[in-house]
């Protein structure tokens, strides 16, 4: 620091002394010369590198670093994960095609019932692993209990109830259940059961090690219920709420069984390939008015606007 100021002091005497000089001989000669001195008016706290010398600086860091002797650990990339409940459903259930409309007295309803009862004795094996864990387990009492946390999960969807939600429905069903509906009002009602709930199918997959188990098990609910979607605007999307529907699902239900502290919650539903197809989804297109100029007013243009709410477009 102070070799800079020692030399901008030479630098201003000599100066000082040919100003001087030159104001002697203007004297003389009746001539005037103006008398300038440098002034420092703005200190620079950061000059920028010359050209080429930041890439070479970013090669030779971390060489530097290690001829110091310091010791850079590695970064890695890893994912986070929950070990609260899986990332999937693990063996979904086939659901029979033609269920609920086939009577098991037929010949075809006689050939799924056969070929569940061969397909129960996994299922049989995974029942007695829960029971290993939660001896009140049982299957008849299970399907109302699942059928209740339903009732209640799609209650609390309806009201935003996040913090319910979240104990009803693991936290890999609880983003499909609100994935695209933040500005939107749903109205849905449970009306009855049709059929009683039924457990059909249960596994047992594990996680990280062979200790760490999960219990997953199918309900197959047949009910009666109402749903209607209205957008932002208050305008019906989907469904209706006078009309009530005959539903047929297949919900799976998980619990982390070593988890003491663990309960039963909503993990995902099996849609069957045989399902028919859901109704289209009405959106509402606003249709742009006419371009005015700033000095137009919108009652001087003889133009006959559609009002955006007459105006539907299916998706």
């Amino acid at each position: 620091m102070a070799a800079p100021m020692r030399r901008t002091l030479q630098v201003l005497h000599r100066l000082t002394c040919s100003s001087l000089t030159n104001a002697e001989a203007s004297l003389d000669l009746r001539h005037p010369v103006p008398l300038s001195i440098p002034v420092r008016t703005k200190k620079r706290y950061f000059i920028p590198p010359a050209v080429g010398m930041k890439s070479k600086m970013e090669e030779n860091i971390e060489a530097k670093i290690r001829a110091a002797g310091v010791v850079v650990k590695q970064e890695y990339m890893e994912r986070p994960i929950n070990i609260s409940c899986t990332a999937g459903v693990y063996d979904a259930y086939i659901p029979p095609e033609g269920d609920a409309r086939l009577s098991t007295l037929s010949k075809e309803g006689l050939k799924q019932r056969t070929e569940q009862i061969r397909q129960s004795a996994a299922s049989q094996l995974a029942i007695r692993k829960i029971k290993g864990h939660d001896s009140l387990f049982k299957t008849k009492e299970f399907a109302e209990q699942a059928q209740e946390i339903f009732i209640e999960a799609h209650n609390a969807l309806t009201q935003f109830n996040k913090a319910k939600l979240h104990s009803l429905v693991t936290e890999r069903c609880y983003p499909e259940m609100t994935r695209g509906n933040r500005y939107k009002t749903i109205h849905w009602r449970f009306i009855e059961s049709l059929e009683p709930p039924k457990v059909v199918q249960a596994r047992c997959p594990d996680m990280v090690s062979k200790d760490n188990l999960y219990g997953q098990v199918t309900v197959r609910m047949h009910s009666k219920q109402t749903l209607a979607i209205y957008d932002r605007f208050g305008r019906l999307m989907l469904g209706c709420e006078e009309h009530p529907k005959d539903v047929l699902e297949y919900l799976v239900f998980e619990r982390h069984l070593v988890n003491p502290y663990g309960c039963w919650r909503l993990h995902g539903k099996i849609v069957p390939s045989w399902a028919p197809a859901k109704d289209p989804v009405i959106k509402t297109v606003m249709i742009p008015g006419p371009k005015l100029r700033p000095e137009d007013e919108l009652d001087a243009v003889n133009l006959q606007v559609p009002k955006p709410a007459a105006v539907q477009w299916y998706k």
